[in-house]
């Protein structure tokens, strides 16, 4: 009966989360790794997880918690070797990777991770501040004070140039 239980609520979470992950990370294909992981973490402790008012805010932490990882450390790969970049796939994006190639999805990139987190949990996951602290452990204070900060940092980043050309 657990195996059934858990095997619904992956069909009704996993895009959730991919979705989340890949919106922090930036990368569709990081996103379905920590998911998977996240999710076979889940599994083990199904019975334990599962009787939980809220398991899937148990999975986000853990996904959320691995993606701040994943991403630090790509951050400390990319200053030790400057021209590691992905390999470029070619051809078409895969579905759902439209955030990532989209002006939002390159200004989310470009933002500080913690604020980055604050901005997705509560705009993509619809978590409310007290949600976001709970979940990550951390002050609502804390959580608005990313947001706003986050805030300001994408309307900086998504503002079009300030340079017009006239014709004179």
């Amino acid at each position: 009966m657990h195996r059934r239980d858990f095997e619904e609520f992956y069909a009704a979470n996993y895009g959730r989360i991919a979705a989340l992950v890949a919106a922090v990370t930036g990368s569709r294909d990081e996103a379905d790794d920590i998911a998977q992981e996240t999710f076979a973490r889940a599994l083990a402790r199904w019975p334990r997880i599962g009787g939980y008012d809220l398991p899937e805010a148990w999975v986000r932490r853990v996904a959320l918690r691995m993606a701040v990882d994943s991403a630090l450390r790509i951050r400390r790969v990319s200053k030790i070797l400057p021209s590691l970049r992905p390999p470029d796939r070619g051809g078409e994006p895969e579905p759902g990777d439209s955030l990532q190639f989209s002006a939002l999805g390159r200004a989310l990139a470009r933002i500080p991770l913690r604020e980055r987190e604050a901005i997705v949990l509560f705009y993509v996951a619809d978590l409310t501040a007290e949600q976001i602290a709970h979940d990550r452990g951390i002050p609502v204070s804390t959580v608005r004070a990313r947001l706003a900060a986050g805030r300001r940092r994408l309307e900086r980043e998504l503002e079009p140039d300030q340079e017009v050309t006239r014709d004179e």
